[in-house]
């Protein structure tokens, strides 16, 4: 048995007779959109689908600082204010 991961669901049949109906009603929530009981997509308002962008940018951002707190014996010290000058230096040049 597989999961509906929305409170809202219809057949892709219906769906596809007025897809800015099944939009209007479901008023911003998941819509799960089923082929033959099954799960075929999931229909999504622009804010959850930012969310959800967000939620996997945040993960993966995570992932990425947990690696880089293993190494960082090979970190080395710079002075903020010294990369400043430098960054200025090369927009100027």
């Amino acid at each position: 048995m597989e999961a509906v991961l929305a409170d809202l669901s219809i057949s892709i049949s219906e769906f596809k007779k007025n897809p800015a109906d099944v939009l209007r009603r479901a008023d911003n929530r998941a819509v799960a959109v089923l082929s033959h009981n099954k799960t075929a997509f999931y229909m999504v308002p622009p804010a959850v689908m930012e969310a959800l962008l967000e939620e996997l940018e945040d993960t993966d951002l995570a992932r990425i600082a947990r690696e880089r707190l293993t190494s960082r014996g090979k970190a080395i010290a710079v002075d903020i204010d010294e990369l400043e000058r430098a960054a200025r230096a090369k927009v100027s040049a």
